[in-house]
């Protein structure tokens, strides 16, 4: 599995929610500015070609869906991120977290 960029985790972070849909309906529940139409499709392509959606096709029309759930994603991310700048370390992610001043109790609920 290969990280995201964030226009293609906005799509699926859509797809998660909607659980299918075509590309108008991913772009509806887009907020402003919402980018071309031939845009958002073209990302679920790029998103099919890797893996995390795939489609069902009416004729012309595809209604697209994950392949990839969003706990599997979000548990690769994590992963990736105590690798990457915790030292696989989920002792170090916690002191980070305890360490910052900007957060406080109510935050860690």
């Amino acid at each position: 599995m290969k990280p995201l960029t964030r226009a293609e985790e906005e799509i699926m972070q859509i797809l998660w929610e909607i659980e299918r849909g075509f590309v108008k309906d991913i772009l509806s529940a887009m907020s402003e500015p919402k980018p071309a139409y031939n845009t958002v499709s073209t990302i679920v392509r790029i998103l099919e070609r890797k893996g995390f959606v795939s489609h069902k096709s009416y004729g012309k029309s595809h209604e697209y869906f994950p392949i990839v759930s969003k706990d599997e994603y979000r548990t690769f991310t994590i992963k990736k991120l105590l690798d990457g700048y915790f030292e696989n370390s989920f002792g170090k992610l916690t002191a980070f977290f305890k360490n910052d001043e900007t957060l406080n109790t109510k935050d860690y609920q």
